[in-house]
């Protein structure tokens, strides 16, 4: 008898924990405590990023302009160095002696025309005393003017020859930063061959920034004719650049490859803190719009693209996918998907479903 009353107290308490189960089971999970924004449009620019890279607003080939042995290297390999500033010396005995050729060659061109014109003279004032016949006259006076046509060419070999004494010094032909010396001291250089070519010479400051923009970002910089465009650098390191650029280029046609447009912007860059060669983030802003913008970690995102989490009705979550533009600091601007005071869930987004209970965090 003691027995069955211990089987069947045991059978009541395993009745009331099945109800209570059961009970727990209908009411469903426990509601998420989330926080929300309420999103409102505000103005933002309008702006487009794209990755360019640096080169020198002038890129010089410093080439040799005559044949010689290099004697001389005069600058550092790396130096900033101003226009005018002798780089390399090749040899000037040859064309020193060309050049005391050529000199000597006008002399004598000078002397015959001397002599030609005083004949000419003599010969003039016996035809008109009919002393000789005109022909020898004529003969005399053309004389002349072939001594005059020769020392003309005799003072163009000089000033050939002093100018190919002058490219034995091979200077700088405008400032900038020096590259390594591509020619050893000894060898023979020519400008007919690879040879010729010495160094080269690249101007850092200012510096120019080269990027693509795609065909609908071009058309948004176009309208916005009147606005001031304004580019903003950022190094590779995430540090945004001190100063702002300024397009000074924009392609005419669109690549058919890439469906891109090429740009051009000139930055200063007085410190030479940017290289050329180096890679860089571009930001264009042309001007500003009214957009909504949310936090960028309330923004998630799936194989049908990104969407944002809702407080629905009834306080039940709700998947609202959206089309998100740039970033603007530590938000996301969106485009479409959104409309003023939807309330956007910020966190435990982890746990978000399809209609699972929120509750909304009261505001600190």
């Amino acid at each position: 008898m003691r027995a069955l009353v211990v089987a069947i107290s045991l059978l009541l308490a395993a009745c009331t924990q099945g109800d209570a189960k059961q009970g727990e089971a209908k009411k469903g999970p426990a509601a998420v405590t989330v926080s929300v924004v309420s999103v409102q449009p505000r103005e933002v620019p309008i702006s487009f990023d794209a990755v360019g890279r640096t080169e020198g607003s002038r890129e010089v080939q410093v080439r040799a302009r005559v044949s010689g042995i290099l004697e001389k290297q005069l600058y550092t390999e790396g130096d900033s160095v101003k226009a005018g500033a002798v780089l390399f010396q090749i040899e000037r005995a040859p064309f020193e002696i060309e050049l005391a050729q050529a000199r000597g060659a006008l002399g004598q061109e000078v002397a015959r025309l001397d002599l030609a014109m005083k004949e000419s003279e003599r010969l003039k004032t016996l035809a008109d005393r009919r002393a000789i016949s005109q022909k020898e006259a004529d003969q005399a006076f053309s004389a002349v003017s072939q001594s005059t046509a020769a020392v003309q060419v005799a003072k163009a070999r000089v000033r050939q020859a002093e100018l190919n004494l002058s490219y034995t010094t091979v200077s700088a032909p405008i400032g900038g930063i020096t590259g390594r010396a591509q020619q050893s001291i000894g060898s023979l250089v020519s400008p007919a061959n690879e040879s010729a070519m010495l160094t080269t010479l690249t101007r850092g400051d200012p510096l120019w920034v080269r990027f693509s923009l795609s065909e609908v970002e071009y058309a948004t910089v176009r309208g916005s004719e009147g606005r001031e465009i304004r580019i903003k650098l950022e190094t590779a390191d995430g540090k945004p650049y001190p100063q702002e650029a300024r397009v000074n280029f924009a392609g005419s046609t669109v690549d058919a490859g890439t469906g891109t447009v090429q740009m051009r912007a000139e930055v200063p860059n007085p410190d030479l803190a940017l290289l050329p060669g180096q890679f860089v983030r571009v930001k264009v802003i042309a001007g500003s719009q009214q957009a909504i913008v949310v936090p960028q970690t309330a923004v998630m995102q799936n194989e049908g693209g990104r969407f944002v989490w809702l407080v629905g009705a009834e306080g039940k979550a709700v998947q609202r996918p959206i089309k998100a533009g740039s970033w603007l600091g530590s938000d996301w601007i969106v485009l479409e998907g959104l409309k003023p005071g939807d309330p956007v869930i910020v966190d435990n987004l982890v746990r978000m479903r399809p209609g699972a209970a929120v509750t909304v965090a009261a505001k600190k």
